[in-house]
């Protein structure tokens, strides 16, 4: 299976993001109280509870697990980003 097909069915709708993250990063939760605060559309997946996920986000950052990684609506990712790059990439 090849790495689009891992990430087809994480690509979000126009207007959201997707959020992979884990349960225990401080990251992970600072950008989501954010997202809250400006009513952006997330749907979050763990990657220690979803099988295959962990490779999904290791193949955005060079073999790493790194947390927060935001998949945008055009299928391109970004590890880690602030609420302000957010916001540019869904206007």
């Amino acid at each position: 299976m090849t790495e689009n097909a891992l990430l087809a069915p994480y690509i979000p709708a126009e207007g959201g993001i997707t959020m992979f993250t884990t349960s225990w990063c401080g990251y992970c939760r600072n950008l989501k109280r954010m997202l809250d605060a400006d009513g952006i559309t997330y749907t979050e997946v763990n990657i220690e509870e979803v099988a295959g996920t962990a490779e999904i986000v290791e193949a955005f950052n060079d073999g790493n697990q790194t947390v927060p990684t935001v998949v945008f609506p055009d299928g391109t990712a970004a590890t880690n980003p602030r609420i302000e790059m957010v916001r540019e990439r869904l206007n």
